[in-house]
């Protein structure tokens, strides 16, 4: 067993790789340029739900009130009639990256410490590299792409959209077991 302390180095290491790799991931033209496209109108839509004034949050439409709403043929013909959609409303200002990129480099470094720690704990005192990459790589790859799927199986994510989002945590998770094999105290 390997103690958690020794592996700072390759966390701290491992979450700045995938911070660069995200960073280029997304702001080059590759594979997320088409992630979001506009609505058809946006103009019309965008004047229609701003009297509302929706504060910041995620909402569904319709939305029953309980399960004998949800059952009921009035609801029905809601959901018939459409559309149905689920929104999410963002603040009305430019979008600052900042607070963003501070978060995403926190949740890098909170996924290279449970890839640590199940590490650590997994494998003998002197691994090899291989031994360190597979572990750590598969916690890793849980960590940046499991729980993505939940909003296509649940809530109609594009099906595409995950699929590329788990190759992006498939890249982070390659790299940061390969950090980690590389890193790792002998």
């Amino acid at each position: 067993m390997t103690g958690l302390t020794s592996l700072w180095l390759p966390m701290l290491v491992s979450a700045v790789v995938v911070f660069v790799l995200s960073s280029a991931i997304h702001m080059l033209p590759l594979w997320h340029r088409t992630d979001y496209p506009s609505v058809p109108d946006e103009g019309k839509v965008m004047d229609a739900l701003r009297p509302m004034a929706l504060p910041p949050g995620d909402y569904m439409v319709p939305r029953p009130k309980d399960q004998v709403e949800l059952k009921s043929p009035e609801f029905a013909e809601k959901v018939k009639r459409g559309p149905v959609l689920i929104l999410t409303v963002l603040p009305n200002r430019m979008m600052s990256t900042g607070s963003n990129l501070v978060m995403w480099f926190v949740y890098s470094l909170v996924v290279s410490f449970f890839a640590a720690y199940v590490a650590s704990r997994a494998l003998p005192a002197s691994p090899g590299y291989l031994e360190v990459f597979r572990f750590v790589g598969t916690t890793a790859f849980v960590g940046y792409s499991l729980a993505l799927w939940q909003m296509t199986i649940w809530y109609k994510r594009d099906f595409r959209m995950t699929l590329k989002s788990t190759f992006d945590g498939l890249i982070y998770a390659l790299f940061t077991a390969g950090t980690f094999g590389w890193l790792w105290p002998r």
